[in-house]
């Protein structure tokens, strides 16, 4: 247990940990650990998981810690991010149900590049490393899902930084809007996941201040709608058509 206190924050006692959520009634199809479960020995070390509670705005990875293990998201939304120049937060990706988290040091680095916050109340199955390497070590279909799923994110984290290098500031709030309505979907006309005009400006790589400014220009295009922290998408292809050239659908 102490290997897992590392890796949240010093307010762990918002954090609950138990051992009750079973993967073998867990309906998240998305996750590499169910899709292999099948296999006798990935069953059996499921049985050795920890379940986290974690309630909204809490942190449960610190840019810095040890990594001991990795988390795999049961329920929930989460935001992964890393710190810039001067202190600045610099979203990588928001993650959802399935998703893992973590895993850019896993086997590579002895401590994480990036943070994590919970957007929402969420649970989370933290499987400690010297498991995980053992079963990957044991199990060549769960070693292979593993390498696809590296492959993939390298591809996305690729595309992220061809955008951003030749985006404007724009076309970056733009495919962030994109990204959040195909990742989330809608809620009664608005995206499915509320952010700060903050949030929106750290993943895009951009200052609040010009996040305002664009949403307020793309409103009187009469392209997205607003009500407080909602955004709703009012016409998806015009949007698609002006960030076309940049191949946006690359990263989902």
């Amino acid at each position: 247990m102490q290997t897992l206190n590392n890796n949240i924050s010093s307010s762990k006692s918002t954090i609950g940990i138990s051992n009750s959520f079973s993967c073998g009634v867990c309906k998240n199809q998305d996750c590499l650990i169910k899709q292999n479960l099948n296999i006798h020995s990935i069953s059996t070390f499921t049985q050795e998981k920890n379940t986290l509670k974690c309630k909204k705005g809490q942190q449960f990875i610190i840019e810095g810690a040890p990594v001991n293990g990795l988390f795999f998201i049961l329920k929930g939304t989460v935001k992964v991010f890393r710190t810039g120049i001067n202190g600045r937060e610099q979203i990588v990706r928001f993650a959802k149900e399935g998703e893992i988290i973590g895993h850019r040091g896993f086997g590579t680095e002895e401590y994480f590049s990036i943070g994590a916050i919970a957007l929402q109340d969420a649970m989370l199955c933290y499987f400690s490393k010297d498991s995980l390497q053992e079963a990957l070590l044991d199990n060549p279909k769960f070693a292979y899902d593993m390498m696809l799923f590296y492959a993939n994110e390298l591809n996305k984290s690729e595309s992220k930084v061809k955008s951003i290098s030749q985006m404007t500031v724009r076309e970056r709030v733009i495919d962030t809007l994109l990204y959040i309505h195909r990742k989330f979907g809608d809620l009664n006309g608005f995206l499915n996941l509320p952010l700060s005009r903050k949030e929106y400006a750290d993943y895009a790589g951009t200052t609040e201040e010009q996040v305002i400014r664009i949403f307020s220009a793309l409103k009187k295009e009469k392209l997205i709608s607003a009500k407080g922290k909602k955004i709703g998408i009012i016409n998806t292809s015009l949007l698609k058509n002006e960030i076309s050239e940049h191949n946006y659908y690359l990263d989902s």
